[in-house]
């Protein structure tokens, strides 16, 4: 088993076609199926299944992909550290619940470094693909929220893959709306004063399980619910139909613009508050690259949170 192979076996993975992975690799179908076969009899199992559509992974093949995207990212991180080619771009990526803080963050780190050196990426995401994205080793970190409501259901999918959860802050739920909402003017806001508008929910996809959910308080029973899948569009639904959403109530108004508001969440018995505590995910006994040390600072400084050690 090589290195060549393994990146071969990804490739294909994501391509899903022998001949559309061959043109991108520029390699010769013939090369590439003699290479995917030396492998599978190397590690003792089958990869891909092959159809007249194209391949698809096996269930020992999902299995020896999950591992092999961790150690082939592993091996672009060695590259990245001590490769001395300066024509070879470096690596790093995020993805992240819609969290106007982790752009910001993402901002301020690709500031320090050189952009014509890096291949940098950020993905605001459904909850599930966050995790999926560092499992997969396709996102070196991952950014979202664990509440005593989806803690457990979570904190198991991440053992599953084999990720780390690194708590960051918590805090409690505030109610984000335009200024021009007719309740923005208030010091809190309760369950009952939000009946007549509609609670804006970030879409989760038709498999979404309920604890994915990206709102705090997502158990409460809202009779208005719209739903959409990027941030923007949330913007746009607060100003038109003076909707509103449940979030940290860590805005940067850099990025959003200065016409929202967020009112602290009024506990009124009935319909309590809850904590959230966000942090970020790396795969167990990852070692962060200098790119997502510098994210990580950049986090902290924006939360206002004392520096680790990384």
């Amino acid at each position: 088993m090589t290195i060549q192979q393994i990146y071969y076996a990804i490739v294909i993975s994501e391509m899903g076609s022998l001949n559309k992975a061959a043109e991108q690799l520029y390699i010769s179908q013939p090369s590439l199926t003699s290479a995917v076969k030396e492998l599978e009899k190397s590690v003792g199992i089958t990869i891909f299944n092959r159809t007249g559509r194209g391949v698809t992974l096996t269930n020992d093949g999902r299995e020896f992909l999950m591992y092999a995207r961790q150690l082939y990212s592993q091996y672009e991180q060695l590259q990245q550290r001590y490769a001395s080619s300066e024509n070879v771009k470096k690596k790093f990526s995020v993805s992240t619940q819609h969290y106007s803080f982790a752009v910001k963050a993402f901002v301020e780190m690709a500031k320090q470094f050189d952009t014509r050196q890096y291949e940098f990426s950020i993905m605001e995401e459904r909850t599930r693909e966050v995790i999926q994205d560092v499992a997969a080793s396709r996102s070196e970190i991952g950014i979202l929220y664990l509440s005593d409501f989806n803690r457990q259901a979570v904190m198991k999918i991440l053992r599953v893959n084999e990720l780390e959860f690194h708590p960051l802050i918590t805090c409690q739920a505030y109610v984000y709306l335009h200024k021009s909402h007719p309740l923005a003017e208030r010091t809190s806001i309760s369950f009952a004063d939000l009946q007549d508008y509609p609670c804006l929910q970030f879409d989760q996809g038709d498999n979404s399980s309920f604890y994915f959910a990206e709102e705090i308080l997502s158990t409460q029973e809202y009779p208005r619910i719209i739903r959409a899948n990027d941030r923007a569009t949330m913007l746009n639904l607060m100003i038109g139909l003076n909707g509103y959403t449940l979030c940290s109530g860590i805005i940067c108004e850099e990025l959003n613009g200065s016409d929202y508001a967020a009112v602290p969440y009024q506990d009124d018995g009935t319909n309590t508050n809850s904590t959230m505590e966000i942090g970020y995910l790396t795969r167990r006994h990852n070692l962060l690259s200098t790119v997502g040390e510098q994210y990580i600072i950049q986090l902290r400084k924006y939360l206002n949170l004392p520096q680790e050690e990384l």
